[in-house]
């Protein structure tokens, strides 16, 4: 299959999100005059990942998570917090400063962007993520970013990929492919669209049967093969 429009996921995709989460939720809780330790990460992502799941369902808008999420976690450390106030400092934190790519991220949009049409799709917030993909140098790459916020739907809803369809100057299905990290919104949802995907399985996950990937790949390099004169299905 030979595929002329890439959509791609960007955190721990094309940019490294832990490290950067860790560096911000550090300096965050700093400012703020609380250690930041192993405890406090726990309950945090405990609370933080409950929230996000919660909101890929479909069962909560975007603005609980972001408006509750440390507020519910330092609740559960005896404190009460401005959410909100620490919501938007924790996102100007995670929109500036240095951002770390993955391994060979660059190369490959540099390389694809010539032969491709790029294509960023995120959960993430909107003035977050482009602020990161023009700190990194890889905004220039992509014709458009379509994020969650701004749609209304996230992944993996089929509204969010029929809004990206729609949204597509001539958009077909088969020549299209979705890259990401995520089973359950970036793969999950190219499936449930009829969009071929690649899974970017860069920690050796297992892969469960219920959500099969078009292609399976370790390292971002291996795109350039499948994209340029990839065929078949299964792990690449």
């Amino acid at each position: 299959m030979t595929y002329s429009i890439l959509l791609f996921d960007l955190d721990d995709t094309l940019l490294d999100f832990g490290k950067k989460e860790t560096e911000s939720l550090t300096d965050l809780f700093q400012h703020y005059g609380y250690t930041y330790s192993d405890d406090v990460l726990q309950h945090y992502k405990s609370v933080n990942k409950q929230l996000w799941t919660d909101y890929e369902n479909g069962s909560i808008p975007l603005d609980v998570v972001l408006n509750t999420r440390f507020s519910a976690t330092l609740s559960r450390l005896g404190q009460d917090v401005d959410g909100l106030e620490w919501e938007n400092r924790y996102r100007d934190l995670l929109g500036g400063g240095t951002h770390i790519l993955i391994d060979g991220a660059m190369e490959v949009c540099q390389r694809l962007s010539v032969t491709h049409r790029l294509f960023v799709i995120t959960n993430g917030i909107t003035r977050t993520q482009i602020n990161r993909l023009q700190l990194t140098g890889l905004h220039d790459y992509f014709e458009a970013i379509f994020d969650s916020q701004r749609i209304g739907h996230q992944k993996p809803s089929t509204a969010f990929f029929d809004y990206v369809r729609h949204h597509i100057p001539g958009f077909e299905r088969e020549k299209a492919l979705v890259i990401g990290d995520s089973l359950h919104t970036d793969i999950k949802g190219g499936l449930q669209s009829g969009i071929d995907t690649c899974w970017f399985n860069r920690t050796s996950q297992l892969n469960p049967p219920s959500i099969p990937s078009t292609y399976t790949i370790s390292n971002l390099s291996e795109l350039i093969g499948i994209c340029g004169s990839g065929s078949g299905s299964g792990d690449y």
